[in-house]
């Protein structure tokens, strides 16, 4: 008799315990790769197209294992690229706090959501079909309680455990770790202007959004990896779609190309610093990291005067100078002038963001600002800049 009470609990799906564990990674990894390549680099971004096929099944599945709204998703992510780091950007962890936008992701999202503003200014060009003003939009939480009633069908009691984890898997990695970590702790291979970090070089558990520095350098691109050691499994799938001819990538990051016979800044020069100008802050910062590391002996004093340790002195010296509070920023004045070649480079620095930051000027004075910003460079007797700047010439 009991045998035939668990008979008729037990789903229609009969597996050993490694078999559930290995449909809860498939499901929840599919959630995974329909936000990064629907939500994420389609609909926010227009980094490529997506044929209806794979669209709607995207659509369909993030309303059974979510039930995020595109228009929501969308809009949110986008106020976050525009807000960056500010009191108006929706889950930064520099305003929030990292515990908070660890822990309560979802919430920060869900308060978002409710903000009428925000999906009228940034939630253009979503969906707006029968389907999904009428079920995805209208009755958005239905959509989990039928994933519930298949799971429980399909595996009996333990799929309240596979619903269970579905449905933290996305407010714990999505709105967790990448909102949260990916502004706070990892590497950068460019010097955005925000906090982004890469976590990982290999994007593969929360589908490529581990590389979230290459991403917030370059927003519009629909690959996350960069450097030739970085693996990004959601191109891969974008790459996969692509050849079954149901998607079209529009943009990618544009790749730095080198003319080592060239001399002098031209319109070529200027365009490519331009376009790669995080990359160009990027390796900049790696001066300013040498000649710090040279120069410490002679700041010793003035940071035991300031009261600041080295490592704050470093994160000023590597901030973006608009990022530092006024008396950070005079603190900071008053010990570069205890040295000539820290001062030096750092100044320089930021007359360079200047350069591209000039936007009344004609392209020919850009060009000009460009080239004598590199012969001052080379002309000021500090081996770091002289050779950053031959480097920078040869942008082609």
């Amino acid at each position: 008799m009991i045998s035939d009470f668990l008979n008729l609990i037990s789903g229609v799906v009969d597996m050993p315990w490694w078999g559930y564990v290995v449909v809860t990674l498939v499901v929840t990894h599919i959630t995974i790769a329909s936000i990064t390549i629907y939500l994420h680099r389609h609909s926010a971004h227009r980094a490529l197209d997506i044929h209806p096929i794979p669209s709607h099944f995207f659509r369909f599945w993030l309303w059974l294992t979510t039930g995020m709204v595109t228009k929501e998703w969308t809009a949110i992510h986008r106020k976050h690229h525009a807000k960056c780091e500010t009191s108006d950007d929706p889950h930064s962890p520099m305003i929030y706090g990292i515990k908070k936008v660890l822990t309560e992701g979802a919430e920060l999202y869900r308060i978002e959501s409710k903000n009428k503003e925000t999906l009228e200014r940034y939630g253009y060009g979503t969906p707006d079909d029968w389907v999904e003003r009428n079920i995805y939009s209208k009755h958005s939480a239905k959509g989990i309680v039928l994933m519930l009633i298949i799971n429980v069908i399909l595996f009996g009691p333990i799929g309240l455990t596979i619903w269970a984890i579905q449905m933290m898997w996305t407010p714990v990695f999505a709105a967790g770790v990448i909102n949260g970590i990916g502004h706070y702790w990892g590497y950068r291979n460019f010097q955005a202007e925000d906090a982004s970090r890469n976590i990982v070089p290999w994007g593969i558990l929360i589908g490529g959004e581990e590389l979230h520095n290459n991403h917030h350098a370059y927003a519009t691109s629909a690959r996350l990896s960069n450097k030739w050691y970085e693996f990004d499994i959601g191109w891969l799938y974008i790459r996969l779609l692509e050849m079954m001819g149901l998607a079209k990538v529009k943009k990618v990051a544009p790749k730095l190309r080198f003319n080592r016979e060239k001399t002098q800044c031209d319109l070529d020069t200027l365009q490519a610093v331009i376009s790669h100008r995080y990359e160009v802050l990027a390796k900049y910062s790696k001066s300013l990291k040498v000649a710090f590391a040279e120069e410490i002996v002679h700041l010793k004093e003035s940071i035991s005067h300031y009261d600041i340790d080295k490592s704050t002195l470093k994160r000023w010296l590597l901030a973006d100078a608009k990022t530092l509070q006024a008396h950070e920023r005079e603190t900071l004045s008053q010990v570069l002038s205890k040295t000539k070649t820290l001062d030096t480079i750092y100044n320089m620095r930021e007359e360079l963001i200047e350069i591209w930051q000039r936007s009344t000027a004609s392209k020919d004075e850009l060009v000009k600002q460009l080239e004598d910003w590199c012969k001052r460079a080379e002309e000021s007797g500090i081996e770091v800049l002289r050779s950053f700047s031959q480097r920078l010439r040869c942008y082609a």
